[in-house]
């Protein structure tokens, strides 16, 4: 009876913690070492990196000259949000007649780590309640000196 409570507590204490193991996933683009190593500056077009890579993740938005490949391996917690544990971009810049010009590859320095202050966005302005808010217009309306107030106004604004 002795050696029954320790391991209940034991099995017990294993069975508490195995739900703290991280949760790793991949997402994006698996990279091949090969492949995108194959790819070379004046020799691959579009279509020859179309064919060997893939379509591209995303392209560049304002010209035709760069395809990234990104891919990602996250690790999580249970109940915690998702850390970025390994990147990589991988970069394919073509000139004007769609041959390569440059390979790139680049990873985790390009993470931009944004921190929300308070989750609320700061605005200008005044801080009323929402019954200010609600009522706050009762009697201003017609009150004078406004467009509405005392001077009379043509097509063309106050004479």
């Amino acid at each position: 009876m002795k050696t029954l409570i320790p391991s209940v507590l034991l099995i017990a204490a294993a069975l508490a913690t195995s739900g703290c193991s991280r949760i790793k996933a991949s997402q994006g683009y698996l990279v091949d070492e090969t492949l995108f190593t194959s790819i070379l500056p004046g020799v691959d077009n579009r279509e020859s990196v179309s064919r060997t890579l893939g379509r591209p993740t995303f392209a560049a938005q304002f010209d035709t000259g760069s395809w990234y490949y990104v891919s990602r391996l996250t690790g999580q917690y249970a109940f915690v949000a998702p850390k970025t544990l390994e990147q990589q971009i991988l970069i394919v810049n073509f000139d004007a007649d769609g041959n390569v010009s440059n390979v790139e590859r680049r990873g985790m320095e390009k993470i931009a780590r944004i921190n929300p202050v308070n989750d609320t966005t700061p605005t200008l302005g005044r801080n009323e309640s929402f019954f200010e808010e609600l009522f706050g217009n009762i009697g201003a309306v017609g009150a004078g000196g406004g467009q509405m107030g005392g001077q009379p106004t043509g097509r063309d604004g106050p004479r």
